[in-house]
C-alpha cells in the first residue's frame, strides 16, 4: 500500500523537520520516516473501520427507533439493506482487520457526532435512494454502493480531515492518498474470500523500504554537495532567501536523481514539482521546475549523469 508517491512525501516532511528541530540523530530521524509510514498505514486500516462504523450506527439508529413508545409502521418495519450489506459484513469479520483493532485500539466508538452527520448525508443522497430502492439484491451492488458512497462522501471531507489531523499529527496528509487506496481495497474484494479477502499488504516489498532508507540517508549526506550544486544553478537568487520547503524538496529530488539509476529524471521532476505546488509557496512548482531542470542540463553536460 505504501507507494513511492508517499515515501517521498514522507522524505521531505521529515527531512524537513530534522533541520528545523536540531538535535535528532541521522538514525533516529531515519526511524521517524518508517513510524510515519506506518502510521499511513493506520490510517488505511482506520478508514476502513468507518465504514463498518457508519452502518453499525444505522444499525443502533433502527433499533432505538423501535423501541419508541408510539413507534410508526416504518420503525417497526424497517429497510434493513443497507444494515444487512455484505460488504460491510465481510469488511467487518476481515481477519486482518480484526487483527489490527486489537492491537491498535483505533475505532470510531467516541466519535458519534461525525458518525451521524455522515449518516445523515449518506441518507440524504440519490446514491443511497436509488440502492434502497432497487429490486436488485447483489453483492457486486453492495460493494458498489460503498465505492460510491466513499468517494461522494469521504473524500474531501473537511470535518472528517480536521478530525484525523487531531488525532495524529502524521496523518495532515496522508488522507488524500489514502483515500485512493481504500477504494481501490473495496473494487479487490471477493465474496468468496470470506474474512480472509487480502488487504493491501503495507509494503508491496522490500525494495520500497530499501528505497525510502537510501533516499532519506544519501538526501542527509550529500547535503553539502547538493545544495551547492543548487547554488550554482540558481543563478540571480541568492540561496539563503529561498523558501526552506523548496531547498528541502529540491534536496530530496537530487539525492534520488544520483542515487537511484532505475527511475527516469522526468519521474523524478514530475514528482517533486507536485510536492512543491501543493507543499510549498504558490511560485514553488514553477520555480523547483526550471531549478531541477537546469541542474539536470548541468549534470549532463559535465558528465555527472547519465540517464
Amino acid at each position: 500500500m505504501i507507494n513511492r508517491v508517499l515515501i517521498r512525501l514522507k522524505v521531505v516532511q521529515i527531512l524537513y523537520a530534522y533541520y528545523k528541530n536540531s538535535g535528532k540523530s541521522l538514525k533516529a530521524a531515519e526511524d521517524e520516516v518508517f513510524f510515519s509510514l506506518s502510521k499511513a498505514y493506520d490510517l488505511y486500516n482506520h478508514m476502513l473501520q468507518l465504514m463498518v462504523a457508519v452502518t453499525h450506527y444505522e444499525a443502533d439508529r433502527i433499533s432505538f427507533l423501535s423501541m419508541k413508545v408510539r413507534p410508526s409502521e416504518s420503525d417497526m418495519n424497517p429497510n434493513l439493506k443497507f444494515v444487512n450489506n455484505r460488504f460491510i459484513a465481510q469488511l467487518q469479520e476481515n481477519v486482518q482487520l480484526v487483527k489490527f483493532a486489537e492491537k491498535s485500539k483505533l475505532n470510531w466508538v467516541d466519535h458519534s457526532d461525525i458518525l451521524r452527520r455522515l449518516l445523515d448525508n449518506i441518507v440524504s443522497s440519490d446514491t443511497y435512494k436509488e440502492y434502497m430502492a432497487s429490486e436488485v439484491s447483489s453483492y457486486e451492488e453492495d460493494k458498489e454502493l460503498w465505492r460510491k458512497l466513499y468517494k461522494q462522501f469521504i473524500f474531501d471531507n473537511e470535518e472528517l480531515d480536521s478530525l484525523l489531523e487531531e488525532q495524529s499529527l502524521y496523518w495532515n496528509d496522508d488522507k488524500t492518498i489514502i483515500d485512493t487506496f481504500v477504494v481501490k481495497t473495496i473494487k479487490r474484494f471477493e465474496e468468496e474470500n470470506g474474512a480472509f479477502q487480502p488487504l493491501l499488504p503495507e509494503y508491496k516489498d522490500n525494495a520500497d523500504m530499501e528505497f525510502a532508507s537510501k533516499l532519506f540517508k544519501n538526501a542527509v549526506v550529500n547535503a553539502e554537495e547538493y545544495r551547492e550544486v543548487m547554488s550554482l544553478n540558481s543563478k540571480n537568487w541568492d540561496m539563503n532567501r529561498l523558501a526552506f520547503m523548496d531547498v528541502v524538496i529540491m534536496q530530496v529530488a537530487m539525492a534520488e536523481i544520483m542515487s537511484f539509476d532505475d527511475i527516469p529524471v522526468s519521474v523524478t521532476l514530475n514528482e517533486y514539482v507536485e510536492i512543491a505546488k501543493h507543499y510549498s509557496t504558490a511560485k514553488s512548482g514553477s520555480f523547483v521546475n526550471g531549478m531541477l531542470d537546469s541542474i539536470v542540463k548541468n549534470l549532463r553536460q559535465n558528465g555527472k549523469l547519465d540517464k
